[in-house]
């Protein structure tokens, strides 16, 4: 008798997005240690993760790539977050901004005002994070 094939699948696919494919994310934080602790904090979900210092960095990055969300801290070398909120809702509209924030909590009405889709106060944690881009995705 010949050997019949089985249909079902052996191996279980992951609890993550990779289902979904793998999203761009791109970060923006001028501040190492913060920026490691995103890329740990994100490291074992299914996200592309790319990392840039500035917001001049972040306007030329956005130029090239779309990512379908932005982790934002507001305050940079050359510039606040909270104003390049507006730019990157006009030039990339279903781009999804997260802004994060750990020196004023009232920056929070501004940055939603301007467009950001969640504000996240520093320190927040790994489960904020995670569930903050998987509800915006």
């Amino acid at each position: 008798m010949p050997a019949t094939k089985s249909t079902s699948q052996e191996i279980a696919p992951k609890a993550t997005l990779e289902g979904e494919g793998t999203k761009k994310v791109l970060i923006v934080e001028d501040e190492g240690e913060m920026c490691l602790l995103l890329n740990i904090l994100l490291d074992d979900k299914s996200f592309d993760l790319d990392h840039v210092k500035t917001l001049s960095d972040a306007a030329e990055y956005l130029v090239k790539v779309k990512p379908e969300v932005v982790i934002l801290d507001n305050k940079l070398p050359d510039g606040y977050g909270v104003d390049f909120i507006a730019t990157i809702k006009d030039n990339y509209p279903s781009t999804k901004i997260i802004m994060i924030s750990g020196y004023d909590i009232s920056v929070k009405d501004v940055a939603l005002y301007n467009g950001a889709d969640v504000f996240l106060a520093k320190p927040f944690s790994r489960d904020q994070l995670f569930d903050a881009i998987t509800k915006l995705l």
